[in-house]
């Protein structure tokens, strides 16, 4: 038996067009007895709006077979705030009812928060980077869901929660405290423990470099960069961090 991490934006599917090959693949992987689990980085929808989605698309899922930043986020939080702590939130509702649904009391008051999460939102605006950044010269821990500087579509790539990080420790001058999405071990962590395997007993699969490649590599898994999403085999070949195996697409995972 052996574990395998998929990536979803640009692994499995690009927006709404599934990627030619996955679902018989992933089906391929359950019937021989593998483990699959789904790693999205993606905080601004719902984990049961993943799960609806992969199984729209003939993947059939349910939520506790995937995992999001929002999620990961909202775990790591339940074990280091208290009741006294205040939680200051920039992102979409997703990841607000995500920390909620965790028992995260948010606060509206970002004067002087003891933490902020720094999430996507398409909403952006001059104002809120002030708001965070004020918070961060007064001390306040400041944690990302995810560095991914953009997200890949049918269409193209759009900006992402990395875009926002860039412009705060440029402001800062310095690293923001954490991120927990990819490439955190937060993250591997999160995904071994769901599939009850060692880092070893497991792929991860995705087409970003320095987020899927760089966890798995880091954790001990054989990453796996399949080439529908963003990296190409060239920027592969120049990567601090390269991919163990490199593929055309995910329909190429049960050959591995």
């Amino acid at each position: 038996m052996r574990g395998y991490v998929f990536d979803l934006d640009g692994t499995v599917y690009l927006g709404d067009k599934m990627i030619d090959g996955a679902a018989e693949a992933i089906r391929i992987l359950r019937e021989r007895g593998d483990k699959v689990v789904f790693l999205s980085n993606k905080p601004i929808a719902t984990r049961q709006s993943y799960a609806d989605k992969l199984t729209k698309m003939g993947i059939p899922t349910s939520v506790e077979d995937v995992l999001n930043s929002s999620l990961i986020v909202a775990r790591y939080l339940q074990k280091r705030v208290s009741k006294e702590d205040k939680v200051f939130v920039i992102g979409e509702e997703p990841i607000y009812d995500e920390l909620r649904e965790h028992g995260i009391e948010l606060t509206e008051d970002s004067s002087n928060p003891d933490y902020v999460v720094l999430s996507w939102d398409r909403q952006f605006t001059y104002d809120k980077l002030n708001v965070v950044y004020q918070a961060a010269i007064r001390g306040s821990k400041i944690i990302a869901s995810n560095p991914d500087a953009t997200c890949p579509l049918d269409n193209g790539q759009i900006p992402d929660t990395g875009t926002f990080i860039a412009a705060l420790e440029a402001a800062t001058g310095k690293a923001i405290d954490l991120v927990v999405g990819k490439p955190s071990l937060i993250a591997a962590q999160a995904a071994v423990e769901h599939l009850g395997l060692k880092y070893e007993e497991c792929f991860m699969i995705g087409d970003r470099l320095e987020t899927d490649i760089k966890m798995g590599n880091d954790a001990g898994m054989a990453s796996v960069l399949v080439l529908t999403g963003v990296a190409t085999a060239e920027m592969a070949a120049l990567a601090p961090s390269p991919p163990k195996h490199i593929v055309p697409s995910i329909k190429e995972i049960v050959r591995l």
